[in-house]
């Protein structure tokens, strides 16, 4: 008779194999440190490294806030009245319904995007996504043991996926992350091929998960959700970048009622509830448009100086920047080495970015991504650093 058992010490191997996964460092954090360290030693800093934009919350979140924290000694809570608000939010702004109890707040967006993967995939997966796109969609899926497939989009694509990219994936995965406007790039996916995109996945029986926290941030045409063209996709979004309120760790995942109830289970053993302070503050802020869209004003007008001073930084291959407030741009003909190329311009010029391998790790040794969130003073004074520093490092 074969003895099936297996001795302690081959399960406690097995399972700790099952729970390491290799993933790669967020390199944009490598050089903001050495920037902090650079401040702190007296060097005058821009920090175009990082998307978090450099106003503070709207002044009608700030006193919410303290009158909360007279009043109310909070604990654990998820915000009815915040839950409606979102869902009035999304029948204004898409004309589509969303039932408040469909919303789930989180720590930001991050848990919303480890909510959505494990509450939708098994371990072996396959999911596809951009390449250039965000770090943590790589590296997150990674981590739970999800098989990213990534789908490289270049100048030709737009920088975005396509319908046509995944009516070919052979064979098709359980699911598909998408984000418009897209990190890092800023690109924008028009709504016919949102459309076409729904189209496709349903046919194959492709999951959607849509990346939505740069909503509200563009430059043209308005951006649209997933959910006006397929109310069955998971939608990560925060109060981090519209909103103005990255230091405030809030976010939401909008859950297909399906799978609401594993979801719940997911966030209440891992993450609990959101803070209570930031879900008071949150409320009000999602009133405060008139001030917010003074910061997209502005993030235009930084775009537009961006935009003008690129012959004289001899950058002539961008990414469109449809939204959010990056500009990814090739830098191929300087080096093939981005990130010593982001430290050394820190180090020489005192400008911080991030190198393009956070974002490819195939061809983003030539790209670099600059965030354009700063004040309009900081983004001058970033272009009359870079020039002088980017005209030495020209090739012959």
């Amino acid at each position: 008779m074969n003895d099936r058992r297996i001795s302690p010490r081959t399960a406690q191997h097995a399972g700790s194999s099952l729970l390491k996964a290799d993933i790669e460092p967020f390199h944009a954090i490598a050089i903001s440190r050495l920037a902090h360290t650079l401040q702190t030693e007296g060097r005058s800093i821009i920090h175009m490294e990082f998307g978090q934009p450099s106003t503070g919350a709207p002044r009608a979140a700030i006193e919410t806030a303290h009158r909360i924290l007279d009043t109310d000694p909070m604990g654990y809570w998820e915000s009815v009245p915040l839950k409606q608000r979102l869902g009035r939010h999304y029948s204004d702004s898409y004309g589509v319904i969303a039932d408040p109890e469909q919303f789930i707040l989180t720590c930001g967006a991050s848990p919303a995007l480890v909510l959505a993967l494990i509450s939708r995939f098994s371990p072996g997966d396959r999911v596809a996504l951009a390449r250039p796109g965000y770090v943590a969609y790589r590296n997150t899926l990674k981590a739970f043991h999800l098989v990213p497939v990534e789908i490289a989009c270049g100048e030709a694509e737009r920088f975005q996926l396509s319908a046509a990219s995944l009516e070919v994936l052979d064979p098709p995965p359980a699911g598909v992350i998408i984000a418009s406007p897209a990190n890092p790039t800023g690109t924008i996916i028009p709504p016919q091929e949102l459309k076409a995109i729904v189209d496709v996945c349903r046919a194959r029986n492709i999951q959607i998960v849509s990346d939505e926290i740069y909503h509200g941030l563009s430059y043209g045409e308005r951006t649209h959700s997933i959910l006006e063209f397929d109310p069955s996709a998971f939608v990560i979004n925060s109060f981090s970048k519209y909103f103005s309120m990255v230091g405030w760790r809030l976010g939401w995942l909008l859950v297909p009622k399906e799978h609401l109830h594993r979801a719940r289970a997911f966030v209440g053993n891992l993450f609990l509830t959101a803070p209570s302070l930031s879900q008071h503050a949150a409320l009000a802020a999602l009133d405060a448009h008139d001030e917010l869209d003074g910061h997209v004003a502005v993030y235009e007008r930084n775009r537009q100086l961006l935009l003008g001073a690129l012959p004289r930084l001899g950058l002539n291959a961008i990414a469109p920047p449809d939204g959010a407030f990056y500009l990814y741009a090739n830098v191929g003909h300087l080096t093939d080495d981005s990130f010593k190329f982001c430290k050394d311009m820190l180090i020489e010029a005192g400008v911080a970015t991030a190198p393009g391998i956070d974002f490819d790790p195939v061809h983003g040794r030539e790209f670099v991504r600059f965030s354009f969130a700063v004040s309009t003073p900081q983004i001058e004074t970033a272009i009359e650093r870079m020039v002088p520093w980017m005209r030495l490092r020209q090739r012959p």
